[in-house]
């Protein structure tokens, strides 16, 4: 009797289906986290909303009591300010409920309220958009309100209503996207990101790479200096940030006064202030904040190549260039594959970095902090997830590029 592929025996199912069950919430909570916000963000892009609109139109109540109850007999106004909270939409069949403090005695009911015991309750109807009202309702207070000295306020009025949300409704636009394409500005946008990702990765692999080689023997004071190359990578962004703007600062930085000095410029530059040097100067700072990762990676793949391999090189009279470029490179094709996707990836939707260095000001302006700009700085959410949408897009279809024609070493 010939045996089942292994796998695919009774026992085999078993322990996929188990496998598989251990699995799931992994899998199910993994997914959640990734694939309910991007189709929120798809969902918003179609959507003509603003800031205020993320906020459902909702009725509003404050309540107070206007006069002052000393004595068992005195009079006063229960006092209550009704609003909408849009000026946009309507809010249907408004109704309110309250439990009146002990004590408190209605003189007088609004025809649209009704007063059961110490339950008040009011039919207001349709509330148009920015509807504003003030009920005030005459009552006497017995000798129990008194010595409870009550505040209405700690009996919450539940005040409830009906009302249509642009954020879910049926309407769905392509609006936001015309929008963002109509820019005049928006194409300039994207060739910054482009320049910014495209040297920003190249930077950090061929610096991570030279810093590898240099590493790549063992001496004196080797892990100290390994030390050092990850200083910029483990330091929090806030503070090597502030330190570049303050080193180049055009009026009180060093960098400035230190060229000056050597004659090298005739007056101070604003390296984070114009163009060009502004979107340089953050390239760099990215190259320099994020090669040492590309560095411990390179660095781990040069130490497992066997190194027979260079022993023979050096038998056959090759030189350290022909080594590098024969031997190390073919070996680390895979990795620095691996490794440009990532930084690629990273660098493209980077924010934090631009927005702490000049706000994205001076030419520095990419996608991602014009996600931010038209989100909040504009108040148009949905000009904002249109943006998103245009990053996801854009990176998956240089993702695509890249699987299709890219290195196929190390599962690529």
């Amino acid at each position: 009797m010939q045996d089942s592929p292994k796998g695919t025996g009774p026992l085999g199912k078993r322990e996929a289906k188990l496998a598989w069950g251990m699995l799931a919430p992994t899998i199910i909570s993994a997914s959640l986290v990734v694939i309910l916000p991007l189709l929120a963000i798809f969902w918003i892009s179609f959507k003509p909303i603003t800031l205020g609109d993320l906020r459902v139109p909702t009725p509003e109540v404050y309540e107070r009591i206007k006069g002052k109850i000393e004595n068992a007999g005195d009079e006063a106004l229960y006092d209550l300010r009704l609003t909408n909270s849009s000026r946009e939409e309507p809010i249907t069949g408004v109704t309110l409920q309250d439990t009146l403090p002990e004590g408190m005695i209605i003189l007088e009911l609004p025809p649209e309220c009704t007063l059961n015991g110490r339950d008040l309750f009011c039919e207001f109807g349709d509330w148009e958009a920015g509807y504003r009202e003030r009920l005030r309702i005459p009552f006497s207070g017995t000798q129990a309100f008194v010595d409870a000295d009550p505040n209405p306020r700690e009996s919450v009025a539940i005040l409830e209503g009906q009302a249509n949300s642009v954020l879910f409704d049926s309407t769905f636009t392509l609006k936001n996207f015309v929008k963002i394409f109509d820019g005049r500005e928006f194409w300039s946008v994207i060739g910054v990101t482009l320049f910014y990702a495209v040297f920003g990765t190249i930077g950090a692999l061929v610096v991570g790479l030279f810093a590898a080689l240099l590493l790549n023997k063992s001496f004196k004071g080797q892990g100290l200096l390994r030390g050092l190359y990850l200083f910029p990578y483990v330091t929090p962004v806030i503070a090597v940030a502030f330190t570049w703007v303050t080193l180049f600062d055009p009026f009180s930085g060093s960098a400035n006064a230190l060229l000056i000095q050597m004659g090298v410029l005739a007056e101070p530059i604003n390296f984070f202030g114009q163009k060009p040097q502004a979107l340089i100067m953050v390239t760099v700072f990215e190259i320099w904040r994020y090669f040492p990762m590309s560095f411990l990676f390179i660095l781990a793949r040069m130490q497992s190549i066997d190194s027979s391999m260079y022993e023979a090189a050096d038998m056959d009279g090759a030189s350290p260039f022909q080594k590098f470029w024969y031997l190390s490179v073919p070996q680390l094709a895979g990795i620095l594959s691996v490794l440009f996707l990532l930084r690629f990836i990273w660098t493209f939707n980077k924010f934090d970095d631009i927005f702490l260095l000049t706000g994205g000001s001076a030419g520095t302006r990419t996608l991602t902090v014009d996600v931010y700009e038209q989100a909040f700085a504009v108040s148009n959410i949905g000009a904002g997830a249109a943006v998103a949408v245009v990053i996801f897009a854009m990176l998956l279809v240089f993702s695509y590029f890249f699987f299709k024609y890219g290195s196929q070493e190390e599962g690529l």
